[in-house]
């Protein structure tokens, strides 16, 4: 019996840890729980193609989303983002130059999607950044964390940076506090999270161009602007 305890408990640590892989968002939740998985594996597909159109109608998410660009733009891309994700770091300066580069034909959306407990801290960055949202700094706030995301990555308690960042952008850091803790910002990203459920995400980043998931090796600059350029052209006829 002594010999066979400890691969019982390897059984059961096992069992667990499979079970969370599958375990959804529930409303009555302190915070949501996306499916723990690596983005490179399933987020790269074969395809060099958007591939097939996505309901829009259930599961919203956050409302009004965080978006830069117009409603009424030709193409849209939506992102589902950790903000201590690397290949989202990667992606970052990438979606910055395709909106300067295509302006008001083109709107981005970011979706919170952390991926705990592989990054310990994405869910805290996911809290300030809505926080700072609530003081209309929330696009400011991304950039500084996806900015210095290797920064903040290896520190213990990230908070105090989140802090810094927000004292540097001006906002009442107070409010900043009671916010990244209230049930406002829980929800916004639990309705995020529960849309990107609802659309099949495992992984970050995940992007949907005109609500068509964009296979992983194409959210490089160059293919990126392809299929935006494709989108634009589709959109004229």
């Amino acid at each position: 019996m002594k010999r066979t305890l400890p691969f019982l408990i390897i059984l059961a640590v096992l069992g667990v840890a499979l079970g969370a892989g599958w375990y959804l968002m529930r409303p009555g939740n302190d915070s949501p729980r996306p499916e723990n998985t690596s983005s490179a594996v399933n987020s790269a597909v074969v395809s060099s193609s958007p591939g097939s159109k996505v309901s829009n109608s259930a599961n919203s998410g956050a409302q009004p989303p965080h978006a830069i660009g117009p409603e009424n733009a030709p193409v849209t891309l939506e992102e589902f983002g950790d903000f201590e994700c690397p290949p989202c770091g990667l992606l970052h300066p990438v979606l910055k130059t395709v909106e300067k580069e295509f302006g008001p034909r083109l709107r981005v959306i970011f979706r919170e999607f952390p991926l705990v407990p592989a990054h310990p801290h994405a869910l805290v960055a996911a809290r300030s950044a809505e926080a700072a949202g609530l003081q209309g700094k929330f696009w400011e706030m991304h950039d500084l964390l996806f900015k210095n995301q290797k920064t903040w990555h290896e520190e213990f308690d990230a908070r105090p940076t989140f802090e810094g960042y927000a004292t540097q952008l001006g906002l009442d850091l107070e409010r900043f506090r009671r916010d990244a803790s209230s049930q406002v910002v829980e929800q916004r990203i639990f309705l995020d999270g529960k849309r990107a459920h609802a659309l099949g995400v495992k992984g970050t980043p995940t992007v949907f161009l005109n609500q068509r998931e964009v296979p992983f090796e194409s959210l490089a600059p160059e293919k990126l602007r392809v299929l935006i350029n494709a989108e634009l052209t589709r959109s004229e006829k």
